[in-house]
């Protein structure tokens, strides 16, 4: 990725699920790819189930499917996970795709609270997202506005940084990040505008909202 990021546009897609109302079974996810810094160059959106283990190969499959594939260059996940608690293998998406994988979070984890919450509501399944969330570390990447966190399988840390910091335009949210989540929340509202939408990620359904907060997994990015 290194030669890439020489090069004046860089294409690389920016990935972010919207809000889902407490009971839903799917939750949608935006794709929104875009020639950096700013030039958007398509969108295209599918959905995960709440709280389930399809978040990887979904978007996989839409990253797949998608006709800018051969020009794009990374992927920028907001956190590792979506639709809740369904976590994003980033080496399995990065190896299925072909590209870099990289996850932003504007801070670190509460690993002590999301245990908490995988005993409680995952007891199942608690290994195996615990593995995923933990299998790639976090590093810091530094940027005008403050510092993210980061974390990248397919690349190295220091070429991970060096596309955060150039996808970042202002503040501490990529700009293909801050598209993605606009257009799966303005997409979720107009497929049922009828109900208020809550993002309870990445809780399960019937966690408070108020308490999920505390013990997301990658947090995203506060807005700008």
């Amino acid at each position: 990725m290194g030669r890439a990021l020489a090069k004046e546009h860089v294409r690389v897609v920016g990935v972010d699920d919207g809000p889902f109302h407490r009971g839903a079974d799917r939750a949608l996810v935006a794709l929104v790819v875009c020639s950096l810094p700013q030039r958007v160059d398509g969108v295209a959106f599918t959905d995960v189930s709440v709280d389930g283990s399809d978040a990887t190969r979904r978007i996989a499959a839409a990253l797949l499917r998608s006709p800018h594939l051969d020009g794009l260059r990374a992927v920028l996940l907001d956190g590792a996970t979506v639709g809740g608690f369904n976590v994003v293998d980033l080496a399995a998406l990065s190896r299925s795709v072909a590209r870099p994988v990289v996850a932003v979070t504007p801070r670190r984890p509460d690993f002590a609270a999301i245990d908490s919450a995988l005993r409680t509501y995952f007891p199942g399944d608690r290994g195996r997202r615990r593995r995923l969330l933990r299998s790639r570390p976090l590093f810091p990447v530094r940027l005008p506005g403050g510092t993210v966190f980061a974390a990248v399988a397919g690349a190295t840390r220091a070429e991970a940084s060096q596309l955060v910091r150039r996808a970042t335009l202002e503040g501490l949210r990529a700009e293909p990040l801050r598209l993605a989540r606009l257009l799966a929340r303005g997409a979720a509202g107009v497929r049922d505008p009828d109900r208020p939408a809550r993002s309870v990620r990445p809780g399960p359904r019937a966690r408070p909202v108020g308490r999920t907060r505390r013990a997301r997994a990658f947090p995203a990015a506060p807005k700008n």
